[in-house]
């Protein structure tokens, strides 16, 4: 069988990928990216060579001469004038003689009318219509034209495709050969043909009382669409358009599984998404086929880079990336990594109010704020999205720079150069630590005496943890620090290398709390955690003066 795959891509960053004949490529990035555009560019560019300001050049092999051609299109296109010397091929929305065959497949950079039948973009709306009745056929002479063809003589791809829709949706596929002009599909289970008499008509019956699938919600008639169109088309290319369109989420990661599990050798697919589930499905599929190119737009630049595939699997095998929406920042122009839950809804929150208040337009900057559960996980968050060309920001409070570690993790992570800032750090910290704690060793003993007094026998209280806990952070002088922030380390030399060393951190993207921690930038809201948000939130976050610094802050994260 004749075919074509596209086996170099130049993007206008001049960014060249080498591709394979059977790649899955996966196109990630944020909105406005050139997402889209690239697949339409594929397809353009295989036709007539379109010029593009996303794709700069392509190059595509083919596979057959031209009577392999010919013969192939005879077996798939339906065929006016056949006892003319110039018979036309029909189908798949487009037509050419048999004249031209030589004259577009013998060209170097436009199939031409020949483009469609090797080269499909499936596009939200055309896969609403695979999912419709097909019209019926003679199977013994006419080319099948609808991927609901192939379905009519193979039981075990039909049989496929429900259980694949059934892991969706809970409910299977059923092809109906008894409507007569048409091929619908029905949703749900077919009901057993009858072993003896003729009860065909009681059997047709029975399959029209089955829901028709082109009455159904987008969603059932996108899923199975994509499902017809990349099991059994006949394209040697297919162009795939944002697949979790009209999808939950369960069903985007299961259908981007089944778009590498089931593709057959002889295709290669383009995937634009816009979807971390898509992409999570994709990851489970475990092929080594797969290619993974994050668009990001520069002014009028799209900048591509293809991730490494043994990385993406590495990041992908830690739990915390896995179970997480962390990768979801492939998505987005920059993310913001925050030590908890409550820091990342602040500061979100925050950022939505600058662009209210500084953009007429409301635009929000397209910056993602996760969290990594402490201090301890920021750099493996960190590499990880800088391991797939990800822009990031990290928000930590003052106390990180209580200990070489994990600042120095943080730090390599984000690609610093430790030993710029560790002698500045070093300074920082010796200046603090020789400043007097809150409570001494005679104080501290004395304090948690009192609290064990009080208690009784039985499991110990958590007050009493949390009670003692805190008396062991007053008996260090970072404990001061945390409160206050960079107005508790002394003057002169100290204060000099702090500043050198919070710039050198931002320098890198590593932002430190410099008022000490989250809560004291709402210092009249006296809680700590969710309860502190929770109550900070309710505060006009744009226009509040007591919110300044917060603002100020927050826009150094974004910009």
């Amino acid at each position: 069988m004749p075919r074509i795959w596209v086996d170099q891509l130049t993007f206008s960053d001049g960014s060249t990928f080498s591709l394979g004949n059977n790649d899955v490529i996966l196109i990630v990035g944020p909105n406005n990216a050139g997402k889209s555009a690239t697949l339409r560019t594929i397809r353009d560019k295989l036709a007539k060579g379109a010029k593009s300001p996303v794709v700069s050049d392509l190059h595509y092999t083919k596979e057959g001469d031209v009577a392999a051609v010919e013969q192939w299109l005879r077996s798939v296109a339906s065929i006016s004038d056949q006892e003319s010397k110039d018979p036309t091929f029909r189908g798949f929305d487009t037509q050419l003689s048999k004249s031209a065959i030589p004259v577009f497949w013998g060209r170097n950079n436009q199939l031409n009318a020949l483009t469609r039948f090797f080269c499909h973009f499936l596009s939200a709306e055309s896969r609403l219509t695979a999912a419709a009745p097909a019209p019926m056929i003679d199977f013994l002479s006419d080319p099948l034209s609808h991927p609901i063809h192939y379905l009519y003589h193979d039981a075990k791809l039909e049989k496929r495709l429900s259980d694949q829709f059934r892991k969706a949706f809970g409910v299977g596929l059923v092809l109906n050969r008894l409507a007569g002009k048409q091929l619908p599909l029905h949703v749900g289970d077919a009901p057993e043909l009858p072993k003896e008499g003729n009860r065909l008509g009681e059997h047709a019956r029975q399959l029209l009382e089955l829901p028709p699938l082109h009455l159904q919600g987008d969603g059932m008639r996108s899923f199975a669409g994509v499902l017809l169109q990349t099991s059994v088309g006949q394209e040697s290319v297919l162009l795939v358009d944002e697949p979790e369109a009209f999808l939950h989420p369960p069903q985007a990661r299961q259908l981007g599984k089944m778009l590498v599990a089931d593709k057959p050798d002889t295709r290669q697919l383009f995937v634009a998404t816009h979807s971390g589930d898509v992409v999570r499905g994709v990851l489970d599929a475990g092929a080594s086929n797969v290619r993974v190119v994050r668009l990001q737009r520069d002014g009028d630049i799209n900048r591509a880079r293809q991730l490494e595939n043994d990385k993406i699997a590495e990041l992908w095998n830690d739990p915390l990336l896995r179970y997480s929406n962390i990768l979801d920042g492939l998505f987005h122009e920059r993310v913001v990594v925050c030590e908890g839950d409550a820091d990342a809804r602040f500061y979100s929150a925050v950022a939505d109010s600058i662009a209210e208040a500084e953009d007429p337009n409301g635009r929000r900057p397209d910056a993602m704020f996760v969290h990594c559960g402490g201090k301890d996980r920021c750099a493996l968050v960190v590499r990880a999205l800088r391991e797939v060309d990800v822009p990031i920001a990290v928000a930590v409070d003052f106390d990180v720079l209580n200990a070489e570690r994990p600042l120095r993790d943080i730090v390599e992570a984000a690609g610093g150069d430790w030993s710029l800032i560790a002698s500045d750090l070093a300074l920082v910290r010796s200046a603090i630590e020789s400043k007097k704690a809150e409570l001494n060793a005679k104080e501290v003993r004395e304090e948690i005496e009192k609290v064990l007094a009080g208690m009784s026998d039985g499991a110990f209280p958590k007050e009493a943890k949390t009670a003692i806990q805190a008396l062991f952070r007053r008996s260090s002088p970072w404990a001061i620090a945390k409160d206050t922030g960079k107005y508790f380390v002394p003057s002169g030399d100290p204060t000099q290398a702090f500043a050198r060393l919070a710039q050198a951190l931002r320098n890198i993207g590593i932002h430190v709390v410099e008022v000490g921690e989250l809560e004291k930038f709402v210092p009249s809201v006296g809680m700590h955690g969710p309860k502190w948000v929770n109550h900070a939130l309710k505060k006009d976050l744009k226009n509040d003066p007591e919110l300044g610094p917060a603002r100020d802050f927050v826009r150094r994260l974004i910009s």
